[in-house]
């Protein structure tokens, strides 16, 4: 099996190491390994594990339902229906988001092309 260090880890995703640190810390990394020097070693499996905790947190899911979502892959298959529950209400929640932040894009279009309107006035004004 292929291991990261975390240095490959942190550039792979773009993280800081100190943001994976914290993330074994609170418990979304479980069974990270070790080498003898005690650095942590990421396997295949962890990356994958990774990639998903930052697909969440980049969705805005709070650490804690990270934890939770975490704490129900490593209880096992008996879990699958809280984890699609889950998954399922977040996802909703993102839409959410999404729809709220493209209303609200459109209230800064119309500033936009209100001011650069309102330029375009000035600068005409100002040629002879």
């Amino acid at each position: 099996m292929k291991y990261c260090s975390i240095s490959e880890a942190s550039a792979k995703f773009h993280i800081p190491e100190s943001t994976l640190r914290y993330y074994e810390k609170k418990g979304l990394l479980p069974l990270i390994e070790r080498d003898e020097a005690g650095r942590r070693l990421f396997s295949e499996n962890q990356m994958a594990l990774l990639e998903t905790v930052i697909c969440l947190k980049n969705t805005h899911m709070p650490i804690s339902e990270i934890k939770q979502y975490i704490d129900w892959i490593v209880e096992g298959e008996s879990t699958t229906r809280l984890r699609l529950d889950m998954m399922q209400n977040h996802k909703q929640a993102v839409l959410a988001e999404i729809s709220l932040m493209t209303e609200s894009l459109k209230g800064i279009d119309f500033k936009i092309t209100r001011y650069t309107t309102a330029l375009g006035k000035e600068i005409k004004k100002d040629k002879p």
